[in-house]
């Protein structure tokens, strides 16, 4: 006979789990003691549940298996709502164990029992209460599998205290092995035939591009076919955006030089597309009138002449602005390669992507303005630019959910997948710095750097506790505006008084040492770079306060890039 909380760990040992992030409670008790004699799985003791869930989601986005995360009932499990949602949208597998009070005897009445299945089923793909130990094997598997499919998201599982007690003679089952299914050799023969025919085609990369894989395969099309590229937010890194082909990132809504590069093709080749992120361009049923002014208001609209292919693992989700004429469905590096073999077949037309290279030369121009302004608070143009020498090339960005992110995905430059953390998905706040300890977790030899506004840095501050005391090696760069910028730039955007948004902060630099962290602060803009080079080259965890102007932001993002990719 085995106890049932020794079998829910074995089911997770057979799954090849490592880490267990969270708080256990009372509730936990029995789990918190069979985990203490696991030899492969160590449990990750946070400061909140948030942070855990933000921790085991990003473990799942850069493993592509499942992170676990463990809480009690009522509080602990709510505090997981916020990162059940950030897994769920942006596509990352994550596992939440709950506890809850006996469910056959309970002597306490109501206290703190809230229905939390019902509450996670919404903002999850599977929430199942356990009610027999001899059920354990079946439904972990049944979560872990339904996590990691496509598209990979968020599921949970709740132990009732008295479930985890009972004894059962049930094994774990073993894990499968599974393979996606491969898109259909006549939509890889129908793609290819209008690649061929297109006058000026364009890739545009998306979420469910960020693969290795995948990115070894888009990489391969662009270098033997000269395809150029652009990405969404989500998309950053797939294709080195070093290369001379890369067009830039649709950081921005509208009115960008990416746009007016998506405008002059007559293909988008719309790979791992999710309607979750902001639409780098809108599909219309009919061409636009003559001297239209959509490029004020909305993303570029592409005439009813552009076609548009969707390859993806699923099938796209119909949006008014959104409905392409071929979808191409399956693995997508797969479908990738296949379009290659395919292309490598035919005889390939002279393509004009003329109208795309003259609008990059001003994208590139653009970007490399401001770079090396000396003006201190620093200025986001210079922050972006001594971020990006500092970091190796396989060194990791983890982004907090600020302006900052917008200035980020826009001028910074990946040079590989994964290398760029944000999330445009739920875009929360206060996952920047869980996610650069994830990082050091999965990814301990590389340098990696959260980068925080100090408003979503306070969010989840606390765990520079938890990163001291387990001996990780990072740097969190806290960009201080005093103030919530985003909503700061927004509120200028929509012409609304400058209110209600700012707010004094701690000294940063003794609020890390009172964790037992390294603090740092910036004293001018040339101090920047030599000490980011410090703190990425020092072990332990490093924190520094930058502070930074955003005064230029409503200007330069709302009017002036604007204006400027409009004339040409």
């Amino acid at each position: 006979m085995t106890k049932a909380s020794d079998l829910f760990v074995q089911a997770l040992e057979q799954e090849g789990v490592r880490y267990v992030f969270g708080i256990p409670g009372e509730e936990n008790l029995d789990f918190l003691d069979s985990l203490s004699r696991s030899e492969q799985i160590q449990l990750i003791l946070t400061r909140h549940e948030q942070a855990a869930g933000f921790m085991a989601a990003t473990y799942g986005r850069l493993t592509g298996k499942t992170g676990v995360c463990l809480s009690t009932l009522g509080p602990g499990a709510t505090n997981f709502t916020t990162a059940a949602a950030y897994a769920q949208l942006g596509g990352m597998p994550m596992m939440m164990i709950t506890g809850q009070k006996p469910v056959k005897k309970s002597k306490q009445g109501r206290f703190q029992i809230l229905d939390v299945v019902e509450m996670m089923n919404p903002i999850t793909k599977y929430a199942h209460q356990l009610v027999s130990a001899d059920n354990i094997p079946s439904r972990v598997r049944e979560a872990l599998r339904l996590a990691e499919e496509e598209k990979p998201g968020a599921v949970h599982l709740e132990l009732p205290e008295d479930i985890a007690d009972e004894e059962t003679e049930q094994y774990p089952i073993p894990a499968s092995i599974v393979r996606r299914p491969v898109a259909e050799e006549k939509a890889i023969r129908f793609a290819v035939d209008r690649i061929v025919a297109a006058k000026s085609p364009i890739l545009v990369i998306g979420a469910g591009a960020n693969r290795k894989l995948t990115s070894k395969m888009l990489t391969q099309m662009v270098n033997d076919y000269g395809i150029p590229f652009v990405t969404t937010q989500l998309g950053k890194g797939v294709i080195d955006e070093r290369h001379p082909l890369y067009l830039g990132c649709a950081a921005l809504s509208a009115g960008d030089f990416v746009h007016r590069a998506i405008e002059a093709a007559d293909l988008i080749i719309n790979v791992g597309h999710d309607v979750i992120e902001k639409p780098p361009f809108f599909m219309q049923h009919g061409r636009l009138n003559e001297g239209s002014d959509h490029h004020e208001t909305n993303p570029v609209e592409v005439s009813a002449g552009t076609q548009v292919i969707h390859v993806s693992f699923r099938s796209a989700e119909v949006d008014p602005v959104y409905f392409p004429q071929l979808e191409v469905i399956g693995d997508i590096a797969n479908a990738i390669w296949q379009m290659n073999n395919g292309l490598a077949e035919r005889e390939l037309p002279g393509w004009d992507f003329s109208r795309m290279m003259e609008v990059k030369e001003h994208h590139d121009a653009n970007i490399a303005e401001g770079s090396d302004d000396d003006r201190f608070p620093i200025y986001p143009q210079r922050l972006v630019a001594e971020v990006r020498k500092a970091m190796p090339d396989d060194g990791t960005i983890c982004l907090d959910n600020g302006v900052y992110k917008i200035w980020f995905a826009r001028n910074y430059r990946a040079y590989g997948s994964n290398t760029v953390l944000l999330d445009n998905a739920l875009a929360t706040m206060g996952a920047g710095l869980p996610s650069a300890m994830a990082v050091h977790l999965v990814n301990s030899g590389r340098k990696v750097m959260a980068i925080c506004g100090d408003g979503g840095f306070m969010m989840n501050s606390q765990e520079l506790e938890t990163a001291v005391r387990l001996n990780m090696n990072l740097v969190c760069l806290i960009l201080n505006d005093s103030s919530y910028g985003m909503i700061r730039w927004k509120q200028a955007n929509m012409g609304f008084s400058d209110w209600g948004l700012e707010y004094g902060n701690p000294d940063f630099v003794k609020y890390a040492e009172a964790y037992g962290a390294n603090g740092h602060r910036v004293e001018s803009s040339a101090g920047l770079a030599p000490l980011l080079e410090q703190c990425l080259n020092t072990g332990g965890v490093h924190l520094i306060d930058c502070p930074v102007d955003y005064s230029e932001n409503d200007e330069i993002l709302n009017r002036t890039i604007r204006k400027l990719s409009a004339a040409i």
